[in-house]
């Protein structure tokens, strides 16, 4: 595995575990995001929040996205990547591309509303003025078991069932 490799998925795990503290503390869809400097400093973290705050946009991506903003006191995250453990929807996707994000690495991949290559491509349209890159499916499995682990209690069905 190439160096990029080994520290995108060193970053996944963390992303990991936020989407597992979602689920734990504020019974949220498991999604974490961490965002990441060039140099490999935390700027920002957070996990789905939106049904609790009662706030539609508050994704992981955003929550990490916003607090990233604050630390720097800029909207735009120049050269930074975003991990996260699920494929980005439309809203977080533009919202990379406003912020200028370098880079994204999701988990699984969501073919219901993914923005990243699943539905749409939006981070790579070239009628953007910036383009996001696009590394999918990083410790994916384990991202994608965990979403349907969590549907699955919650509808109430066994864990061997589809």
């Amino acid at each position: 595995m190439s160096e990029l490799a080994d520290i995108d998925e060193r970053w996944m795990r963390h992303a990991l575990a936020l989407a597992e503290r979602a689920e734990r503390e504020d019974d949220e869809i498991p999604v974490g995001a961490v965002l990441v400097s060039a140099d490999g400093a935390v700027l920002g973290e957070g996990w789905n929040r939106n049904i609790g705050s009662h706030d539609p946009s508050a994704h992981a991506e955003i929550v990490a996205l916003r607090e990233g903003g604050r630390r720097l006191a800029n909207h735009r995250l120049i050269g930074t990547t975003l991990y996260v453990t699920l494929e980005p929807c439309a809203m977080c996707a533009m919202a990379m591309v406003h912020a200028r994000v370098a880079r994204v690495v999701f988990g699984a991949s969501d073919p219901k509303t993914g923005a990243a290559g699943s539905v749409f491509d939006l981070l790579v349209d070239p009628r953007h003025n910036h383009r996001v890159e696009v590394r999918g499916g990083v410790l994916g499995e384990e991202a994608g078991a965990r979403l349907t682990a969590y549907f699955r209690r919650k509808r109430g069905k066994p864990t061997g069932e589809a």
